[in-house]
């Protein structure tokens, strides 16, 4: 009757062993899935830290242009201001007479110094005068149609008369030149 006792006592232990190697894969199992589940959390703060690196670089990049272009253009709206001025300055300079030029010299030379000084400082801010020619070709991107007119002698779209210069900030467009453009069909 010994054997059945040993039997027994060997099935007791394999079904414990089993039993044991059951739970070590249950473990084993469950620290598998644990790990998935990390490698799975690890990931998705990754992505989180990759795209967070991405706005700030996005928002560094926007910050800088803002910049450049509050360095670049934020005095346009003085510069648009001055225009004026300096279409009143021109008129100025190109209505002076041989007979103004001899009897107030001082005074028309103090007139033309200023107007240089104007372009320069014009210049220095990046401010460039649009100055078309009559026969030039009309470009609505710089140039602004006052009238058509039939004008005999030339073709359809040539500037024909020129009212007021434009004028470009940078790459910018303060102001356009006022034109006269033809009508003509052929």
């Amino acid at each position: 009757m010994a054997e059945p006792k040993e039997n027994d006592f060997l099935d007791d232990l394999a079904e414990a062993e089993a039993e044991e190697f059951a739970q070590s894969l249950d473990e084993l199992n469950d620290e598998a899935i644990e790990l998935d589940e990390l490698r799975a959390e690890r990931d998705e703060y990754r992505d989180k830290f990759m795209r967070a690196l991405a706005d700030a670089e996005n928002v560094r990049k926007r910050g800088e242009k803002a910049r450049r272009d509050a360095e670049q253009y934020g005095g346009s709206k003085l510069a648009r201001d001055m225009l004026p001025v300096y279409d009143n300055m021109k008129r100025a300079v190109e209505s002076i007479t041989d007979e103004q030029k001899e009897a107030s010299a001082a005074l028309i030379e103090g007139i033309q110094l200023t107007m240089r000084e104007l372009l320069n400082v014009f210049k220095k801010h990046g401010i460039e005068v649009l100055s078309p020619e009559v026969g030039d070709k009309f470009d609505p991107k710089i140039h602004e149609a006052m009238f058509e007119a039939p004008l005999p002698g030339t073709k359809s779209g040539d500037i024909i008369q020129v009212s007021a210069e434009g004028f470009m900030l940078h790459d910018r467009l303060l102001r356009p030149a006022q034109v006269g453009v033809s009508s003509n069909p052929g």
